[in-house]
């Protein structure tokens, strides 16, 4: 049995080096690029009206907040599922170890990915609306699956390979929820509070009792499906993201004095080589560029097609609005929430502002543990388990409708009750288990998805353009007499434009 599981181990990584390496995350970033130039650098020239159309239009709108239709969820709670599954423990951990391994300069580097990401993330989100079609129950279902399968699919002589793409993103979208979105999440949990309780013995009961609590909590929310999910996401994922950017925060301020020379070491550590053994090493800040790009994209998801498949139940008729509330899934998740982690550590003086090298040898939860016990004592380690178990419990509930959604692609609604057992009854395995080999192989799981979808974005480019600018014409320009691009389908298209539709 080790034999096997050596084996296994040593075939992911040598895909997982491919599927994460420097031309796979060049794909990832230049997508975003290709979408931003082509879409006249819509993030930057159009960044207010995204905000006026997503965070500033809660209080305004009241179909932004709630939802009175059984088959699809509000807007608001379509943010804050896809947000549920990408504020996790990459958040945390995740920085520590882009900055111990590429030092500070690597925190710039996931900024350009975010930037660029928002656009990727906007593609998809425009692309899902817009191919989406209802289930068998009346459900909304939409994701990278289906527009590779009508969409690219519709391509002359690409029928059969649509079809496969989307097989495929399916698969890896279902295998991934089990690790990423299950096992590794499950046992950070355990990790932490572990770190907490401290009572002779509890090593043998705690992963038990933790396992059991998730178990029943998690399966009281899974089964209720997406509205339910939803529902409860809406209510963890603000208050999570608040108690942690609030706590991040004070320790920010606590060290005011290290935040200039923080961000001087992010700057430098990007832009300019390092000097090793009295010359100049390219080696690092190319080192640094792609611990940026990797965190980055491991953060936010942009580009994987994961989000996309939450995004497309929204009661939304316009897909470039969705779309924007895809670019501020990406600002909140890594421009907002993984700048505090980073500011925390590099300011709390527990890694050397040149190297990134944690004192200790710290990395991952641990350099972020310390961080926040540092700086807050006792307290901290109470602080981190906390939002480790709100971070890493929210992304159990998002990544549940991924596999959910990928199950239902593949085998239909009928069978949904044995992945949602399935899942349900993994969370507590996970948490009795040490699930390194499950989280490395849904690792590779969850960077394979990005292989057919961005196939799909690519190849649909083009109407991610026309429906830009159709959409921009007619609301921000003003002008009249266009006829508006909701759907693909023409009894969509008529259904949305005679404002009978069921959102």
């Amino acid at each position: 049995m080790d034999k096997l599981v050596e084996i296994i181990t040593k075939v992911n990584s040598a895909i997982n080096s491919v599927v994460w390496g420097v031309p796979a995350l060049i794909l990832l970033v230049g997508t975003g690029i290709i979408v931003t130039i082509m879409t006249k650098f819509f993030q930057f020239t159009h960044f207010g009206h995204v905000i006026k159309e997503t965070i500033g239009s809660l209080f305004k709108k009241k179909d932004i907040l709630k939802n009175n239709d059984k088959h699809s969820i509000s807007q608001f709670q379509a943010l804050c599922t896809a947000l549920s599954a990408t504020i996790g423990t990459g958040n945390i951990a995740g920085i520590a170890l882009a900055i111990t391994m590429g030092g500070p300069g690597a925190v710039f580097w996931m900024w350009i990915a975010a930037i660029f990401g928002m656009m990727t993330n906007y593609a998809e989100n425009v692309l899902g609306i817009y191919y989406r079609r209802k289930n068998a129950n009346g459900d909304w279902m939409g994701g990278a699956m289906y527009y590779l399968r009508d969409g690219l699919g519709a391509y002359k002589h690409c029928k059969y390979i649509g079809k496969i793409l989307a097989v495929l993103f399916s698969v890896f979208a279902l295998l991934a929820s089990f690790g990423i979105g299950n096992m590794g999440q499950v046992a950070s949990i355990t990790e932490s509070i572990g770190e907490v309780v401290t009572v002779d013995g509890s090593e043998k009961w705690l992963p038990w009792v933790i396992g059991i609590v998730l178990m029943i909590v998690g399966a009281l929310v899974i089964v209720g499906g997406l509205k339910r999910v939803a529902q409860v996401n809406e209510r963890i994922v603000p208050f999570m993201a608040l108690f942690y950017i609030i706590g991040a925060i004070v320790i920010i301020i606590m060290n005011a004095d290290m935040v200039g020379p923080a961000f001087a070491a992010i700057f430098k550590g990007a832009f300019n080589f390092k000097a090793a053994a009295g010359g100049v090493s390219g080696a690092i800040i190319a080192n640094a560029i792609t611990w940026g790009f990797k965190r980055g994209v491991f953060s936010n998801e942009a580009g994987l097609g994961s989000s996309v498949m939450v995004h497309s139940s929204s009661n939304v008729k316009e897909p470039a609005i969705q779309g924007a509330w895809g670019i501020f899934e990406v600002f909140v998740d890594t421009i907002i929430v993984c700048t505090c982690t980073a500011l925390v550590i590099l300011t709390s003086g527990l890694v050397d502002l040149d190297t990134g090298a944690a004192v200790g040898g710290l990395t991952k939860l641990g350099l972020a543990t310390r961080a926040f016990t540092e700086n807050f004592g006792a307290f901290g380690g109470i602080f981190m388990a906390i939002a480790i178990t709100l971070f890493a419990f929210s992304t159990v509930l998002g990544w549940s409708q991924y596999g959910t959604i990928a199950w239902q692609y593949l085998f239909g609604t009928k069978s949904l009750f044995i992945y949602k057992f399935i899942f349900v009854g993994m969370i507590l395995v996970s948490a009795t288990l040490d699930a390194t080999l499950a989280i490395d192989l849904s690792d590779t799981f969850n960077g394979l998805m990005a292989i057919p979808n961005l196939i799909g974005v690519l190849s649909l480019s083009w109407l991610v353009v026309k429906i830009t600018k159709n959409y921009v014409d007619r609301k921000i320009k003003k002008k009249t007499g266009i006829k508006p691009m909701y759907s693909a389908f023409d009894d969509i298209q008529k259904m949305q434009e005679e404002g009978e539709s069921e959102e």
